[in-house]
């Protein structure tokens, strides 16, 4: 299997994972109980060892795949899109990197459950936050931007009337006002969350 088919379908596993992962983060307008009982509900699925095993293969192959095709096609990308998916499949990249990373490291050297409070700690931690809101904000950024990308070069018809270039458009647009409402929900309501003392070795209190 050539790289573009392995980066396609180890892509389309991981953005299913997220697509889940990011309607669990928007419950948090529920509140932190609903939010971790959603996830106590999805880890029955993706905590499974065989699909965690294939889940965190197909990140250690899209991460690697990412990269060598971003290297090929960057200096050919022309056009917004085209330089929007090399650009966010970068970060996306690095992103995954320090994420899965940083989980693992939570749950078997911290022994942490990497539940709300793991996952907010620094976003409701002044200045912790000064990093994590850029970090997480433009990783969604990304997974919206990148969608839109691979749409904008897929898509060759209009739907309600709507072209294809503006129909990529809407899609970068909902992953501002997902993050925007990402954010309200993880900060309850920006009026910040109360952290757990066992999670205080994350923020240094």
């Amino acid at each position: 299997m050539d790289t573009k088919k392995l980066h396609y379908f180890s892509g389309v596993a991981i953005a299913i994972f997220v697509g889940f992962h990011l309607l669990n983060h928007l419950y948090s307008l529920c509140g932190a109980n609903a939010h971790i009982a959603l996830m106590d509900d999805l880890r029955v699925v993706y905590r499974n060892r065989i699909v965690e095993t294939l889940l965190l293969l197909a990140v250690a192959i899209q991460i690697i795949s990412g990269i060598k095709l971003a290297a090929e096609k960057r200096k050919s990308a022309s056009g917004f899109f085209e330089k929007l998916q090399i650009w966010t499949g970068l970060y996306l990249a690095l992103f995954l990197v320090i994420h899965v990373s940083s989980v693992l490291m939570g749950r078997l050297a911290l022994h942490l459950d990497t539940n709300f409070y793991f996952g907010v700690a620094g976003l409701n931690t002044f200045p912790l936050s000064l990093f994590f809101f850029p970090y997480y904000g433009l990783a969604v950024l990304s997974f919206f931007g990148h969608v839109a990308a691979i749409h904008a070069k897929k898509m060759n018809r209009n739907i309600v009337g709507i072209r294809p270039i503006n129909q990529s458009f809407i899609i970068v647009g909902l992953g501002i006002l997902s993050t925007l409402v990402m954010f309200y929900g993880l900060t309850n309501g920006f009026k910040g969350v109360t952290i757990p003392k066992a999670y205080g070795v994350l923020t240094g209190q």
